[in-house]
C-alpha cells in the first residue's frame, strides 16, 4: 500500500490519481481531506504531519510513503519521529518532495535549511529513499487567476527573467515511478521544465489558452514585496524575490531528470496553462 501525504496539494492530488489509475492501493492523507478529494475507491484519512502519532493508523500495513515537506513557509516537526512511525507500520520505501533550494540556497532558512533537515532525516531513516528537488511550480501562476478573471491582467515583477518552472503533474509522475519501481533508491532527482519561462511569457501563454488578450503589468520589487507579505512570511518573500530577480546559475539550469525517469520531455508552461485554463476564465 502507498501512503500519500499532502494529498490535496498540486503534486499529491495528481499522484493519488496516477497510482489509483494504475490499480495500486492508496491511502491519501492531509489535514482536511474529505471523500470528495480522492478518486472513487481510494482510502483517505485526516492526519497532521506535525503529529506523527496521528499517522500511526495510516501507516499500518503500508509499504511506501510519499512525504511532502510542506514548502518553505511550513515546518514538518520531528521528521525522524514521523519516519520511525512509518517504519513501525511497515514502510520500507520513502519518496520525499523536497526543494531545489537545498542545493541552490544553502544559507536560506526559508528555502534551504528546513528542507535540508528533512532530507537528512530521510537519508538516515534506514529506508530506501529517493529525494525529488523541483524548482518553482508552474501552478504558482494560480496567484494570477483572480486578476485574470476580473480584468484579464497579470501583474508580476522581473518581467523578462526566466526560470525553468516545472509542471506539478510531471513531479507526480516521477514520484509514482520512484514509489513503484526499483532503481531509484539513494538517488536525488532535480526536476525542472524544458525551457526558461518569464512572467511576460507566462501571461502570454495564459492568454493563448483562453483565446483572449491578457495585459501584462510589470511590478516593482517593492510592489511585489508588499503584495506577497499579505500571505507569506518576510524571510520567504525576501528569498523568493531574490530567486525571481537574480536566479543563480543552478536555478537557471534545465535538468534532464524528468526525461530520464519518464522517457519523455517535461511539459511546458504553455501545456500547463492549456490544461488549467478554466481557473483563469
Amino acid at each position: 500500500m502507498f501512503v500519500v501525504t499532502g494529498a490535496t496539494g498540486n503534486v499529491g492530488r495528481s499522484l493519488v490519481r496516477i497510482l489509483a489509475a494504475a490499480g495500486a492501493p492508496v491511502t491519501a492523507t492531509s489535514r482536511g481531506i474529505t471523500e470528495a478529494d480522492v478518486p472513487d475507491g481510494v482510502g483517505h484519512a485526516r492526519a497532521d504531519l506535525t503529529d506523527p502519532e496521528s499517522l500511526r493508523p495510516v501507516f499500518d500495513g503500508a509499504d511506501a510513503l510519499f512525504l511532502q515537506n510542506g514548502g518553505p513557509s511550513a515546518h514538518l516537526l520531528s521528521p525522524r519521529d514521523l519516519l520511525d512511525v512509518a517504519k513501525a507500520g511497515g514502510v520500507r520505501r520513502v519518496v520525499l518532495l523536497s526543494s531545489q533550494g537545498v542545493a541552490t540556497r544553502p544559507g536560506s532558512a526559508s528555502h534551504g535549511d528546513t528542507a535540508r533537515s528533512i532530507e537528512e532525516a530521510v537519508r538516515e531513516s534506514g529506508m530506501d529513499w529517493t529525494i525529488l528537488r523541483p524548482c518553482g511550480f508552474a501552478s504558482n501562476a494560480y496567484a494570477w487567476a483572480e486578476a485574470v478573471r476580473a480584468d484579464r491582467t497579470v501583474a508580476a515583477p522581473f518581467a523578462d527573467v526566466g526560470l525553468p518552472t516545472v509542471d506539478p503533474d510531471d513531479i507526480a509522475e516521477v514520484a509514482a515511478v520512484a514509489l513503484r519501481e526499483d532503481g531509484h533508491a539513494g538517488r536525488i532527482h532535480e526536476l525542472t521544465g524544458p525551457a526558461l519561462n518569464t512572467p511576460r511569457q507566462g501571461a502570454a501563454a495564459i492568454a493563448d489558452a483562453l483565446g483572449e488578450p491578457v495585459r501584462f503589468v510589470e511590478q516593482t520589487p517593492d510592489e511585489a514585496r508588499e503584495q506577497m507579505l499579505r500571505f507569506m512570511p518576510e524571510p520567504v518573500v525576501t528569498t523568493t524575490l531574490s530567486i525571481l530577480g537574480e536566479p543563480t546559475a543552478a536555478e537557471l539550469r534545465i535538468s534532464p531528470d524528468v526525461e530520464r525517469v519518464l522517457g519523455r520531455a517535461p511539459r511546458t508552461f504553455a501545456d500547463w496553462a492549456r490544461r488549467h485554463a478554466a481557473a483563469f476564465r
